[in-house]
């Protein structure tokens, strides 16, 4: 885990294009809240239970689940993307898509307003605000995260749109 995190620094700090998936969204949380909003000890409760800026945690709905075997967030849910983002464009500027899910930990909202003050941007959440889905870093030519699964969706002949950006992104580099 603490590779992810360093790699996803240096991928941040030196602009080469990160795409992140479920884990690779939350750590990419984490190592935001750590290097750019300056919570040094920043987790997620998954990976320390006692971190003092658990920035990714349990799900509500999942807390007081004691036999976890096939509880999760799974499924096909609806996303709404941020208008002019490079997410958005990724999707052809829709407002909304829906992608497979397969998870119990999510973005925590309590630290929302202190990521968007150190310049990332939440480019999609749930219908109702409540779940951040997708985290972008504008500054970088292509830093993009999200808690979903597009992989399910992928297929060679007609590659799921963050895939696709991400190959031009990593071919531009």
């Amino acid at each position: 885990i603490e590779g992810m995190i360093s790699a996803i620094k240096y991928a941040r700090e030196n602009n080469i294009p990160f795409f992140g998936v479920c884990l690779g969204m939350q750590m990419a949380s984490v190592e935001f809240a750590r290097d750019a909003v300056g919570m040094s000890n920043a987790n997620s409760t998954e990976m320390n239970p006692d971190t003092p800026y658990p920035v990714v945690g349990l799900m509500d709905s999942q807390k007081k689940i004691t036999k976890i075997g096939g509880t999760m967030r799974l499924g096909s849910y609806p996303e709404i993307l941020k208008a002019g983002t490079k997410t958005a464009e990724a999707y052809n500027n829709v407002s909304e898509i829906s992608e497979r899910h397969r998870h119990r930990y999510e973005f925590n909202n309590d630290y929302r307003e202190q990521f968007e003050k150190a310049g990332m941007v939440f480019a999609g959440t749930s219908p109702d605000n409540s779940l951040v889905e997708i985290i972008e870093y504008p500054q970088n030519d292509f830093f993009i995260a999200v808690q979903y699964h597009p992989e399910f969706l992928s297929r060679p002949d007609r590659p799921e749109g963050l895939y696709a950006a991400f190959i031009q992104a990593a071919l531009a580099y």
